[in-house]
């Protein structure tokens, strides 16, 4: 580790409240100094900023990473490596691996590959029951000892009740999160997508809003009942944002996350080029895209607008990829066949963009919830800062540089994104992890 100065750009760091033209000064991997005209120290590495926002890096507190199991999809190596071209500094990896991250041996495999072989830090998340089925309870506090930062059956709900309010309780003494995929299996079942006119429109089977909101609201009374973390992952729906907005002001320990693909899409991706409003609209041989398949499912236009509104006002707590890369054979099938997940960690940050040239978020607060809202989740403050002495775990990007999306170029295994080919507003021009550039979008 050396010296590095990266100059005259514009520093967002939304935990010390700074948002203005600064020089960022870089030594042995810990940030040393913000201020205003700072002089090359000999040696030092200079990036030029000018034009560019300059913030810490950020934080995807929800990805998968597919390593071990089912390395096909994904590695630690090409996660990290996506996650790295995405502007992520630390990425949280889900469970549902195989075998499952129920075990000692599973946590510590997993952060000992991402020592040898990853690009930016992962922190895994550990099981909520022994092999995510539902039935006995992890030992989460050996999870917890070994490194896990929250627990999760995440791709499955923790349908038991009685189930959940034991890991509330029980994670309550270790301090650490329950972060619950919220759905009604009895009520998705057999679902492709979001249940109204679209989904009658191609013909398939949906998925109701409730069936993501009777578990949030159960979930929301055992938080109550047990006084345990409670994190309600990838929301989608406008009753779900009034749920928890309620709880919020009822002083219930509860934070939540939204996606980018929840914050910009509808359900209307899934008709393709005949994204109009009629049921009788003839449908093109883009309809029916796979890559649009996501859990829980896009949904109406009503409701991304309350996704936005929720980020706004502060109800949402973070924004999280849900990167959720897989092959080609599980996309190259029917809507009812395909794997549902979209790859996201490579497209977030031209996702979110939009809601700020759309002028409806502010960019500072976007930086927020990339940031400093994921590193308090996380109960770290050497991470999703620059404060002087944290870990120089930095981003630049350019807001205003267009480029197209082309998934056969991703680091990522995973080429499942319904916006192959769209034009997105935002590009990273380097990540740096603890004072080491790990991506530099001119090299």
């Amino acid at each position: 580790m050396g010296v590095m100065l990266i100059r005259r750009g514009r520093v967002i760091d939304p935990d010390q409240d700074i948002d203005g033209q600064f020089d960022v000064l870089v030594l042995d991997g810990v940030v040393a100094a913000i201020d205003k005209g700072i002089a090359p120290p000999d040696g030092a590495e200079v990036i030029e900023a000018s034009g560019h926002v300059v913030c810490p890096g950020f934080i995807d507190v929800h990805c998968h990473l597919r390593e071990p199991g089912f390395e096909y999809k994904e590695t630690i190596a090409t996660g990290t490596a996506a996650a790295a071209r995405g502007g992520f500094t630390t990425v949280c990896a889900m469970p549902n691996t195989s075998p499952t991250t129920d075990s000692r041996a599973v946590v510590e495999f997993v952060m000992q590959k991402a020592r040898d072989e990853g690009a930016v830090r992962v922190l895994p998340v550990g099981c909520v029951t022994k092999g995510s089925k539902g039935e006995t309870l992890a030992e989460m506090g050996e999870l917890a000892e070994a490194g896990a930062i929250g627990f999760s059956d995440d791709g499955f709900p923790v349908a038991d009740p009685n189930i959940m309010r034991q890991a509330l309780s029980y994670s309550s003494s270790l301090g650490l999160p329950i972060i619950n995929h919220c759905e009604v299996p009895e009520l998705s079942r057999g679902g492709s997508m979001n249940e109204g006119w679209v989904s009658t429109r191609l013909g398939v089977k949906g998925i109701p809003s409730s069936a993501e909101e009777i578990m949030v609201a159960r979930d929301i009374a055992l938080a109550e009942l047990t006084g345990g973390r409670l994190h309600l992952a990838h929301l989608s729906t406008a009753g779900t944002i009034e749920l928890v907005r309620n709880a919020k002001e009822k002083g219930i320990d509860v934070t939540c996350e939204v996606t980018p693909h929840h914050l910009t899409l509808t359900e209307k991706t899934l008709l393709g080029d005949a994204n109009g409003d009629s049921l009788f609209e003839p449908l093109t041989a883009s309809a029916y895209n796979t890559h649009a398949k996501v859990n829980p499912p896009l949904r109406t236009s009503d409701d991304v607008g309350a996704m936005v509104q929720g980020l706004a006002e502060g109800v949402i707590d973070l924004i999280a990829t849900d990167h959720a890369p897989h092959s080609q054979i599980d996309k190259l099938c029917t809507l009812d066949e395909a794997a549902p997940g979209l790859s996201v960690l490579e497209t977030a940050l031209g996702s979110v963009l939009s809601l700020y040239h759309q002028g409806q978020v502010a960019l500072p607060t976007l930086v927020a919830k990339l940031t400093a809202a994921s590193a308090g989740f996380l109960r770290r403050d050497d991470v999703g800062t620059l404060r002087k002495g944290a870990i120089a775990d930095i981003v630049v990007f350019d807001p205003e540089a267009e480029w197209v999306v082309d998934a056969s170029r991703f680091a990522s295994k995973g080429k499942n994104t319904p916006l192959d080919g769209t034009t997105l507003k935002g590009q990273v021009v380097a990540t740096i992890v603890g004072g080491e550039v790990v991506y530099d979008a001119q090299s």
